[in-house]
C-alpha cells in the first residue's frame, strides 16, 4: 500500500547542508517499493540546478511495522513512518548517524505535488516531537525539473 511514487513537499531538518540549502530546494520526488523480503527500496530524485541527482537506497525491515534500518560504508539511517494514510500523505522520520554528524530530519510525502494546509498543519505539530524547530522546516516549491526521468530509473 505504501509503494509508488511520492513527492516530497515540506521537510525540516537540523542537517547543517539542509539548512545552507533549504530556501532554495524545490519538491523532489520518491519512488518506494518493496522487496520479496520486506525490505523497502527508495529511489529519490532531486532537482540540481543543472541536473538532475538520482540516489537509491535500500532499508531492511527492522521488525516493528513501519520502522526501517539502512546502512551503507559511511552511514547508518534509521527510518519510520510516523503517520500515514497511504493514498494522500505520509510523515517519515528519518534518524542519519554518519561520522561526527548525527542529524534528524522529518519528510512530508503526498502522492499530488501540492499539499493541503490541513497536512502542512500536521507536519508542523510533529517537527517539536522529533526534537526539531519549525525554523527548521522549508515547504518545498513544486518543480517541473526531474519528472520525465521517472520511468527510466
Amino acid at each position: 500500500q505504501f509503494a509508488g511514487t511520492w513527492y516530497v513537499t515540506a521537510a525540516a531538518s537540523n542537517c547543517s547542508v539542509f539548512l545552507k540549502m533549504k530556501d532554495g530546494m524545490k519538491s523532489y520526488i520518491t519512488t518506494i517499493s518493496f522487496t520479496p523480503a520486506g525490505d523497502l527500496a527508495m529511489k529519490l530524485i532531486w532537482p540540481l540546478p543543472d541536473r538532475c541527482q538520482k540516489f537509491e537506497l535500500l532499508f531492511q525491515r527492522s521488525g516493528q511495522a513501519g520502522h526501517y534500518m539502512g546502512t551503507s560504508a559511511q552511514e547508518t539511517r534509521d527510518l519510520s513512518v510516523m503517520e500515514t494514510d497511504y493514498s494522500c500523505y505520509a510523515i517519515v522520520h528519518e534518524l542519519k548517524q554518519s561520522g561526527q554528524d548525527p542529524h534528524t530530519a522529518l519528510q512530508l510525502l503526498t502522492r499530488e505535488q501540492d499539499a493541503s494546509a490541513q497536512l502542512l498543519q500536521k507536519f508542523k505539530e510533529l517537527i517539536p516531537t522529533v526534537g526539531l524547530t519549525k525554523d527548521m522546516m522549508a515547504i518545498l516549491p513544486k518543480s517541473g525539473e526531474c519528472q520525465e526521468g521517472m520511468g527510466t530509473l
